[in-house]
């Protein structure tokens, strides 16, 4: 399986030769593609051929351009590769409201224990035991809104009192980078797996293409919290070169998916491959990620 996530943060020229990508800066190098899950753009400056990009389609890799803020602003997705895409279209059709309202409890459930958690791991345990407590009462389609409830405490108490997600500092910008990295990959494998993103079970936006991406990376978001929590403080003010390659290797990070230790890229697809799966058994039975301490995934 693909394992490299690739930033190309001076400029370069990309292209293609026998499979390999070939990135030529001042000095040449040589990847194959078949080994790449992400490849990030954030050299401005940097051009690509058409026959690279249509190659990483292919394989299934996720491509990412940055603004000229140097933040990830688009993403290339695959075509659907799965050879049930017409089923798969059909059973997310078809999916009935109480299925989907149990798919987005779950959901919801894994991200606030995760929370938790993370709120554990950084010290606070106190707050910790809360979050658990109210990661245990989420209803079907979580009409208490038990997600928001828990976000209002979660962010205060894991950076500092006062603490907003509208606050425009380096702490958000860091939260706002790791997401966009799990966001894209997640929009990925549901790409390869024949779902249409757009489609959602709790995210409903008429302008929103990624709905179903969006729901699906909620359990996934306190691994970037984690992240950013233990390297970035108040008191730094911009995003450096060392940060952003920090939180773009964050699908290369461990994490336990099925009771099993496997990076954080892998359990996103096989939390893809369990949505196929309830979606046609019309069961909620998905492979959900359970938080752990920061350590690089070792690849055997």
């Amino acid at each position: 399986m693909p394992f490299r996530n690739v930033m190309i943060e001076s400029p370069a020229h990309i292209s293609l030769s026998n499979r390999q990508l070939i990135i030529r800066t001042d000095s040449e190098h040589s990847l194959a593609v078949e080994d790449i899950s992400a490849l990030l753009l954030e050299s401005r400056a940097s051009t690509i051929t058409a026959a690279a990009l249509s190659y990483l389609g292919q394989s299934g890799c996720a491509v990412f351009v940055c603004d000229e803020k140097h933040m990830p602003c688009a993403v290339l997705e695959p075509f659907s590769q799965h050879s049930r895409a017409l089923g798969v279209l059909k059973a997310q059709l078809e999916a009935t409201e109480p299925l989907k309202k149990r798919l987005w409890q779950s959901i919801v459930t894994a991200k606030i224990a995760n929370q938790a958690a993370c709120l554990s791991l950084c010290g606070n345990a106190g707050e910790a035991a809360a979050l658990k407590r109210m990661s245990e009462n989420v209803r079907s389609g979580d009409t208490d809104n038990v997600e928001a409830l828990a976000a209002q405490r979660y962010f205060p108490a894991l950076f500092y009192s006062g603490f907003s997600r509208g606050n425009d500092c380096a702490l958000n910008a860091a939260l706002n980078y790791g997401y966009a990295i799990i966001r894209g990959s997640v929009a990925r494998h549901l790409a390869v797996y024949g779902f249409v993103p757009a489609l959602g079970l709790h995210h409903k936006s008429g302008l929103n293409s990624f709905n179903l991406a969006d729901d699906v990376m909620e359990a996934f978001r306190p691994v970037v919290d984690l992240l950013v929590c233990s390297f970035i403080t108040e008191d730094d003010t911009e995003l450096t070169q060392q940060m952003k390659r920090m939180l773009f290797n964050v699908l290369n990070l461990d994490i336990i998916s099925g009771g099993q230790h496997h990076s954080v890229a892998y359990a996103v697809e096989r939390l893809v491959h369990s949505l196929s799966r309830s979606l046609f058994d019309g069961k909620a039975a998905l492979c959900l990620p359970e938080l752990i301490d920061i350590q690089q995934h070792k690849y055997e």
